[in-house]
């Protein structure tokens, strides 16, 4: 069968996913039922100013701060509505992350792709961060099987559009409303290799589990050159100094291979 508009994952991987010419604008590289907002370039974000302090002996500040959070409550109420309308209908689904710096064309990239083809041909939607680098890679992969690929973007300081390969995607204001929807609709999470934002998610993720805020569930790390310093550290560190339990080092696996991590999550999906 050759490619249609009906049919966009029977193209090449290497084609754009959709028929229309891709261009740098979040709007045309978007599809699905969420609104995106434009104007995402400013100065400071969302996330920002509710976090930004005030000197409490300032009272005109304080109070405009005061109202000004009493209705951001609804706004962020609304995000959560929005993303959990949006997601509903997904099933089986795996999170990845990685580095949105890792550009087209290297080993890690290309272990991204695989991932999430493999993760598709398994019968998981593909769920990223939205953005460039090993994010896309993975909804690239994901965009050619007959699953979905998901991309949950963020407001930054600097833009960050969708990538193209996203068939469902939104763009969230708050980073904790957008890791609510990471760990609600996964059955697992893999991280590819990815700096402080990846590393932020992988130690959520283990401590919800460790703590016991969330069904345990398995935890992925692909890649065991680039994760062999942090689990040693882990390992001589924090385990040797009595910061963990041996039980914990037992919450994540190191794998090489994307046939290996889908082998991991098959065997424990239905636990999830």
């Amino acid at each position: 069968m050759s490619a249609t508009p009906e049919n966009p994952r029977d193209s090449d991987v290497a084609s754009p996913r959709y028929d229309e010419e891709i261009v740098d604008d979040t709007a045309a590289c978007y599809v699905g039922p969420m609104r995106i907002r434009r104007d995402l370039q400013r100065p400071e974000t969302t996330d920002r100013r509710l976090l930004q302090w005030v000197d409490p002996r300032d009272r005109t500040l304080r109070a405009e701060r005061t109202m000004r959070d009493s209705w951001r409550v609804l706004r962020i109420q609304s995000e959560f509505v929005a993303g959990f309308d949006a997601m509903n209908d997904v099933a089986e689904a795996v999170t990845v992350f990685g580095s949105a710096r890792i550009p087209e064309g290297t080993p890690e990239y290309d272990l991204g792709v695989r991932l999430g083809k493999a993760l598709g041909e398994a019968g998981y939607a593909v769920i990223t961060g939205g953005g460039p680098g090993v994010m896309e890679a993975a909804n690239r992969g994901a965009a050619h099987t007959d699953s979905r690929s998901i991309g949950l973007n963020i407001e930054l300081p600097f833009e960050q559009h969708l990538n193209p390969w996203v068939d469902l995607g939104m763009n969230f204001r708050y980073f904790f409303v957008r890791k609510t929807m990471f760990v609600k609709y996964a059955q697992a999470f893999v991280c590819l290799p990815g700096g402080f934002g990846t590393l932020d998610e992988l130690f959520e993720a283990l401590t919800l589990v460790q703590t016991k805020k969330v069904v345990r569930f398995p935890i992925v790390l692909l890649g065991r050159e680039h994760w062999a310093g942090l689990v040693d550290w882990m390992r001589d560190r924090l385990l040797a100094g009595g910061m963990i339990s041996s039980d914990d080092l037992d919450l994540f696996h190191v794998v090489d291979t994307p046939e290996e991590a889908v082998a991991i999550i098959a065997d424990a999906t239905p636990t999830r």
